[in-house]
């Protein structure tokens, strides 16, 4: 199967500045693709430490530079934070560079902090991300970037250079709520899916968006990507450990930065989904959440982690899996030591698992 990695900038409460923290991850990154991974991949966010990566085009043009094969992934560019022309060409002249090994994730964004920064209307969001992606994706086909909708006008532009290689087959968008689904859907898009809900939910939910792919386009959707914040050792207690610190943290972190119990959010046009789930935290409570959200990712031993790991991306018909090894304020040494365990004990066995499940790459 593709496993690929996924730098995640998270500073939460380590004591070092913003800049250490990039520099420890640049670190990790770097180790990508000579240790065996398949991918690199990183998120967008804004205006906090949860994580400080605002152009993940701008780090993968970084990386492209440092890999030969290792594909490039967005997990994903917020489209409603961006000029749709902009995102095109930097896309495009990131796939003419690394020779077609951009693997495109897009999302309309769910932060209010990032949309109050932006100075844009949240419940604008589904919209503008169905314009936008529309555009976006006919351009990186056409080399022609217009638009005549009702939020989003340009007149034709073409993109210098064009994408290396039709982006069909290797573009993914996180969706949630059913609502979002047919869109995603609707656009040729396949899933990244990070967990968030209950694992026979995403499953039967995952079979059902094929289902809808294959009645909208008549084919297969690409292979969805699981994404995953992974904690192994191979001691059991310091695995233990390990997961009840860091990913509890970063399972905490995650529920603050969107503001889960926020009241706000189910009064927002295209977020309806979040008010079922903020009446479900209500109920069960905060930290009962929060260990629901942390022990929905994977880890444990080796051995407890392959197996788990085999068992979801059979169960999703997968692609593969990409995983994040430094989060929840982990110290760089710990996430080095996380690291070093995966690609020693783990990393051999799932690539020699299902070699059939890979992620499709462009021109290379």
């Amino acid at each position: 199967m593709h496993v690929g990695m996924a730098v995640f900038f998270q500073g939460l409460d380590l004591p070092q500045g913003d800049g250490e923290i990039v520099r420890e991850q640049l670190r990790l990154a770097d180790q990508a693709e000579p240790r065996g991974f398949g991918s690199v991949w990183t998120a967008e966010h804004h205006f906090t430490r949860y994580h400080m990566m605002p152009n993940p085009a701008q780090f993968l043009t970084w990386m492209a530079a440092r890999t030969r094969t290792a594909l490039l992934g967005t997990m994903v560019v917020v489209l409603p934070w961006h000029d749709p022309v902009r995102v095109a060409e930097e896309i495009a002249w990131l796939d003419t560079v690394s020779n077609g090994r951009v693997v495109l994730g897009l999302g309309r964004g769910l932060g209010a902090i990032e949309f109050d920064n932006f100075r844009l209307e949240m419940g604008e969001s589904r919209h503008r991300f169905t314009e936008y992606a529309a555009a976006i994706s006919d351009s990186l086909e056409t080399g022609v970037i217009s638009a005549d909708g009702v939020l989003y006008r340009q007149p034709p532009a073409q993109l210098h250079p064009p994408a290396a290689a039709s982006f069909r087959g290797r573009t993914y968008a996180s969706a949630v709520s059913p609502e979002s689904a047919k869109i995603m859907a609707r656009l040729g898009y396949g899933l990244i899916l990070i967990a968030q809900k209950p694992w026979h939910t995403t499953v039967e939910e995952t079979a059902a968006y094929r289902e809808l792919f294959l009645d909208v386009n008549g084919v297969e959707p690409p292979r969805p990507i699981l994404v995953n914040f992974t904690t192994v050792d191979t001691d059991p207690g310091r695995a233990g450990e390990l997961h009840e610190r860091y990913t509890l943290a970063y399972a905490r972190s995650t529920v603050d930065h969107y503001e889960f119990t926020n009241p706000r959010l189910e009064h927002i046009p295209g977020y309806e989904y979040y008010a079922g789930l903020r009446r479900n935290i209500e109920k069960h409570g905060v930290a009962k959440f929060n260990r629901f959200l942390a022990d929905l990712q994977m880890g444990g031993t080796p051995d407890e982690l392959v197996e788990q790991t085999v068992e979801r991306v059979r169960a999703l018909d997968a692609g593969g899996v990409v995983n994040a090894f430094n989060f929840g304020g982990m110290p760089g040494e710990v996430a080095q030591r996380n690291l070093d365990s995966y690609t020693e004990h783990v990393l051999p066995r799932l690539l020699a698992t299902d070699a059939f499940r890979t992620i499709r790459a462009g021109a290379q």
